[in-house]
């Protein structure tokens, strides 16, 4: 064999995830979760979506979302399971992001899970550079979500 070494780190996939208890019906973390064109208004890792079209949020909508530090990216639907999950993907060269938002009944009102998915020749690698900043932004929208879905007049003051 060769002392060429393959940068195996780099084709891994890598996962983000956290969940986060609500004081709130699964219904109106759906309501908040769902409505992603209010999303910079309750967490300061977006500063906007902009949706494709005029079609109501389901499988196939697109919005281009822009975050602080990231270059905006387009993240397509992928899967909707009303009142409980919607999956979104967004791709670049040689990378694939997958976003996960789930929300299920506990005790105490509901549980949000957030799970952000690279993967692809670069996704792993990028993933790995953009940890800590992806790390903060996942706990920014759980907060977030957290916030909103118990106070509907709560906005975000920016990072903290």
């Amino acid at each position: 064999m060769s002392g060429i070494r393959r940068p195996v780190n780099a084709l891994r996939m890598r996962e983000f995830n956290t969940t986060i208890d609500i004081a709130a019906p699964p219904s109106r973390v759906w309501q908040v979760m769902s409505d992603v064109d209010r999303w910079h208004e309750w967490t300061p890792s977006i500063t906007s979506i902009r949706r494709l079209g005029r079609e109501s949020f389901g499988v196939g909508t697109k919005a281009w979302v822009r975050q602080p530090k990231f270059p905006p990216a387009l993240w397509k639907v992928s899967s909707v399971e009303p009142g409980k999950s919607f999956t979104w993907v967004s791709t670049a060269p040689g990378m694939r992001v997958v976003g996960r938002h789930s929300v299920e009944a506990t005790a105490i009102g509901s549980r949000a899970i957030l799970n952000l998915t690279y993967s692809g020749l670069l996704g792993g690698l990028f993933a790995r550079l953009t940890r800590g900043i992806t790390e903060r932004y996942i706990g920014f929208e759980a907060r977030g979500l957290k916030a909103r879905s118990e106070d509907p007049t709560f906005r975000h003051a920016g990072f903290s």
